[in-house]
C-alpha cells in the first residue's frame, strides 16, 4: 500500500528509526539501509485507521470459536458476536493497544441507553477481554477495573388477577388466548415459548422441559386452562409445521419473538390496559402471585429456572391487600 508514492515499508522505517534517535544517538542513513534490507523480505500493509485492524478480528473470532467448543448456547453466542462487532467497529486498534479509556469512551457514547444496556455491553467485554489475559494472549485485561453501572432497584411490574381477567377476556381468537394462558401458566421467558415444539408438551402430566438461560433444562407446567386452550388452538391449525405458535397466514412458520410481543402488546391495548404488557409481565405475574400465595421461594426459583434465589426475590413484594392481611393476621393486638 502506498501513501503519496510512499511505501508502507518505507513508512514504518521512517517511523522505527525517529523513535530509536529519540532513545540512543545514532546514524539515521545507515539504521535505515539496514533496516531496509531486513522489511524488504517482507510484505508490510498498512492498516487504515478507517478500517478495523485485523488483529482485533482475528482475536474476536479465537474467542468466539473457543466459547462455542465450551458449549455456550446459539443465542449467547450471537449476543456476544453482535456486541463485539460494534466495539470493533467503533475501536479499530491492535488488540494489545486497547486500554480502558478506550472501553470507556466507547461505553460512554451510548448517552441514551439504559444501565442494564451498559452492563450487558461491559459484561461481553469484560468475558472477552478476561479470556485472552487468561489465556496469555494478552499481557494485561483494560476492562478488569471498570465497573458495572449502578441500576435503579425496581420491582417488576406484576399484573393484578383483575388485569389479568381482562387480558384473558380481551383475547379475540383462539390463538391469542393460547398465548396469554401458556406464557402466564408456564412462567417462561419469550425464548423459551419461542422454541417450544409440540411434541415437547408431555399431556399426561401436563408439562414440557424447555432450555433456559446457560443451556439449562428445566420441566416447567401447564395449568387445566392453559392446556384446554392450547388443544384448542392446536386443534384448528391445518398446517403440519413441527412449532408450537406459528404464523397465520401461508407459508406457515415458527412465530418469531418479535411477532408473540407484538400480539400480546395488541391484546393489552384491546382490554384497555394502560400499562405496558409483554411476555415478560405475564412471567412476573406468575412468579409474584406464586409467592403471594405462599408458595415456598424455592420452588419458585425452580419454577423460573433461576440460579440464585436473590434474583427470585425481587417477586417477593407483596401487594398492598395482602400486607393488609398479613397485618391483622399476626399483629399482636
Amino acid at each position: 500500500m502506498n501513501i503519496n508514492g510512499v511505501s508502507a515499508g518505507e513508512l514504518m522505517i521512517s517511523e522505527v528509526t525517529g523513535f530509536i534517535s529519540e532513545l540512543l544517538p545514532i546514524n539515521v542513513d545507515e539504521i535505515k539501509e539496514k533496516l531496509s534490507h531486513i522489511t524488504n523480505k517482507y510484505h508490510i500493509t498498512r492498516v487504515p485507521e478507517t478500517e478495523v485492524h485485523p488483529d482485533l478480528d482475528e482475536k474476536i473470532q479465537l474467542f468466539l470459536a473457543s466459547k462455542g467448543i465450551e458449549g455456550l448456547s446459539v443465542n449467547s453466542l450471537s449476543n456476544y458476536e453482535l456486541q463485539l462487532r460494534k466495539f470493533k467497529e467503533h475501536v479499530k486498534k491492535r488488540t494489545d493497544n486497547i486500554t480502558a479509556a478506550d472501553i470507556r469512551v466507547y461505553l460512554g457514547s451510548f448517552k441514551t441507553a439504559k444501565p442494564s444496556t451498559i452492563e450487558t455491553k461491559l459484561s461481553v467485554l469484560k468475558s472477552f477481554f478476561g479470556w485472552l489475559h487468561n489465556e496469555e494472549i494478552l499481557q494485561r485485561d483494560p476492562s478488569r477495573k471498570i465497573k458495572s453501572p449502578k441500576k435503579a432497584k425496581r420491582v417488576p411490574k406484576a399484573l393484578k388477577i383483575e388485569e389479568l381477567e381482562m387480558l384473558r377476556e380481551s383475547a379475540e381468537t383462539i390463538r391469542q388466548r393460547a398465548f396469554v394462558e401458556v406464557l402466564y401458566a408456564t412462567g417462561c421467558r419469550l425464548s423459551e415459548i419461542h422454541d417450544m415444539n409440540i411434541d415437547h408438551i408431555n399431556t399426561q402430566d401436563m408439562s414440557a422441559y424447555v432450555v433456559g438461560k446457560g443451556d439449562k433444562e428445566r420441566k416447567v407446567y401447564f395449568s387445566f386452562r392453559a392446556l384446554y386452550h392450547l388443544k384448542k388452538y392446536l386443534k384448528q391449525r391445518t398446517d403440519e409445521d413441527k412449532a408450537l405458535f406459528v404464523t397465520e397466514r401461508k407459508p406457515y412458520k415458527r412465530l418469531s419473538k418479535r411477532a408473540v410481543q407484538q400480539e400480546i402488546k395488541k391484546i393489552a391495548i384491546q382490554a384497555g390496559l394502560e400499562k405496558k404488557v409483554s411476555p415478560h409481565t405475564l412471567r412476573h405475574t406468575f412468579a409474584t402471585l406464586l409467592l403471594n400465595n405462599g408458595a415456598e421461594l424455592a420452588g419458585v426459583q425452580a419454577l423460573l429456572g433461576h440460579q440464585s434465589p436473590e434474583t427470585t426475590l425481587i417477586y417477593s413484594q407483596l401487594s398492598d391487600q395482602k400486607k393488609q392481611e398479613q397485618h391483622k393476621r399476626y399483629l399482636v393486638q
